[in-house]
């Protein structure tokens, strides 16, 4: 009945398509049946986790639902040294939590390489999973003083897996949550006919839990006109990702997304650590892609009602006005971050201690040169400073564009005005929206024609056809089984076939980003850590 459909979709992996997805990444798609999703993967967002969060949770009872991993999408164009480029981790969490499941308090995961983590905290448990596999998620109320979570494999159950005090949870809901590394699932949360596997004795589907006695999750803004972007300006090392962490922190009910290298990295962990830690390949392509897949999801950022802090330098003018633009009809402000000096010079030192980050001397420079204070405007409704106020913070300005400017550019960098940027190196990809040959390598563009193009050989390298999200692998498209449309032949650009949906100015906003004009954007110099 239409009462029942209804009924299912409260418990879907999100709100319905009529309405805004807003419990789950941006680079994560939830299909049109709202009961399955998978990923991008393109290029670095192999690399990357992608979480989604169901929309009502549970405070009581004993409640199941299943997951089945659909697809282990093919990513070829990693390294065959990349560890668990095919993995999933399934559990709860509360709706405060990010979409990194099991790496903070309240947030329990148990993923496919047979280990379950909360708190970034990783043990051994059950077995591992993969393709094909169903995984039964229980959690238990009402059979002793703390709440009991287990999994099942394939019907099989795994035993106890995680026990938390009434007390902690302070009457707080869990919800379904879901993260995923380059793999598509299925969720069965009482809406199919038949459960994938028989269930445990006194538990019930959350689908079939009274609507009344389940909980909501946070609802995002209705309009635009309610959603705020906040773009953060200051130099590297300034203290701009503390402070864009703090303020999410500190405002919950705005379910911020930060927009930044270092929240991109963070969805590259590779058993809860940040690859800097650990990773063998080298650091400055790990930066590029990350910058790479920072700029694409800036772009899907502009057409989503949620709230974000865009988490770069943005000092140059031409940057700021150009970030806003796409946010139009967004509250959008800037968030100045102008320490003194000495206290630039101390916390750089930190963060290079601390971090390894240690931006080149004459990218900095580049900066201090161009350093523009945003002013309250077409594309600016305020301007805040957080530590000198504007008068102060002018003074200093003045003085690091003077600075800036006696430095000059380094030698190396002889740019000759042209959109083809540096006549010297091309290891900054062009991100243009024409067709024909450009850039180093065919750049990483949204070009046209059949099969070639885009970043090293473009998107499209065999996999399901990431270019029209809308062709989700549920909904058809031209493959075999309804699958990720692993034949289509353009291989163009990410969403080449709907232009319109991220690039709303179509070909007429042609634009190519030289490796002068990556600093002038914000994007991080290569040695600056989404």
């Amino acid at each position: 009945s239409s009462d029942s459909k209804i009924k299912c979709n409260h418990c879907s992996i999100d709100i319905n398509a009529k309405k805004k997805i807003y419990n789950c990444d941006l680079h994560f798609k939830v299909a049109r049946d709202r009961y399955s999703g998978y990923p991008l993967t393109i290029e670095g967002f192999a690399l990357l986790w992608a979480g989604a969060r169901a929309t009502y949770g549970v405070t009581k009872g004993r409640v199941c639902f299943e997951m089945k991993i659909n697809e282990e999408i093919s990513v070829k164009h990693l390294p065959t040294t990349e560890p668990d480029p095919h993995v999933v981790r399934i559990g709860w969490s509360l709706d405060s939590c990010n979409t990194q499941l099991g790496e903070e308090p309240f947030s329990f995961g148990y993923g496919g390489t047979g280990k379950k983590s909360s708190n970034c905290k990783f043990e051994d448990y059950g077995e591992k999973f993969s393709e094909n596999d169903i995984i039964g998620c229980y959690i238990d109320f009402e059979s002793s003083e703390e709440v009991e979570m287990a999994f099942s494999k394939n019907g099989k159950c795994l035993g106890p897996c995680f026990r938390v005090s009434r007390e902690e949870l302070a009457g707080r809901a869990l919800f379904p949550h879901v993260l995923v590394k380059n793999c598509a699932v299925e969720f069965n949360f009482g809406q199919r006919e038949e459960a994938f596997f028989p269930q445990p004795e006194g538990f019930t589907f959350i689908h079939d839990i009274h609507l009344e006695d389940r909980v909501r999750g946070t609802l995002g803004p209705a309009t635009k006109a309610e959603c705020e972007i906040l773009m953060m300006v200051g130099l590297p090392g300034s203290g701009k990702t503390t402070w864009a962490i703090k303020h999410a922190k500190e405002n919950p009910d705005k379910k911020y997304n930060i927009l930044g290298t270092n929240a991109i990295m963070d969805k590259m962990k590779v058993m809860g650590l940040r690859r800097q830690r650990n990773y063998a390949g080298r650091w400055d392509i790990l930066i590029q892609q990350a910058t790479q897949c920072l700029n694409r999801l800036i772009q899907i950022a502009a057409r989503k009602k949620r709230n974000y802090i865009l988490d770069q330098t943005n000092v140059y003018g031409s940057a700021q006005r150009r970030k806003m633009r796409p946010f139009e009809g967004f509250q959008r402000k800037a968030i100045v971050i102008c320490p003194t000096d000495e206290d630039l010079k101390e916390r750089t030192l930190k963060r290079t201690d601390e971090e390894g980050k240690d931006v080149p001397d004459h990218a900095v420079l580049e900066m201090k040169a161009n350093f523009v204070l945003p002013e309250v405007g077409e594309f600016l409704d305020g301007v805040t400073f957080v530590e000198l106020q504007r008068e102060e913070a002018d003074t200093l300005i003045k003085q690091y564009n003077e600075e800036g400017r006696k430095a000059g550019p380094p030698p190396e960098k002889r740019f000759d005005n042209r959109q083809s940027g540096f006549r010297g190196r091309s290891n900054f990809q062009r991100y243009d929206n024409r067709g024909g040959p450009q850039g180093g390598r065919g750049g990483y563009q949204n070009r046209g024609g059949s099969g070639g193009g885009g970043y090293r050989g473009g998107y499209n390298r065999g996999g399901y056809n990431q270019n029209r999200w809308g062709n989700n692998y549920r909904d058809g498209g031209s493959g075999g089984r309804g699958g990720y449309n692993r034949t289509q032949q353009s291989g163009g650009s990410y969403n080449h076939n709907r232009q319109g949906s991220y690039n709303k100015s179509g070909s007429g906003s042609t634009e190519s980003y030289s490796q002068s004009q990556v600093l002038r954007l914000g994007l991080h110099y290569p040695t600056i850590s989404l």
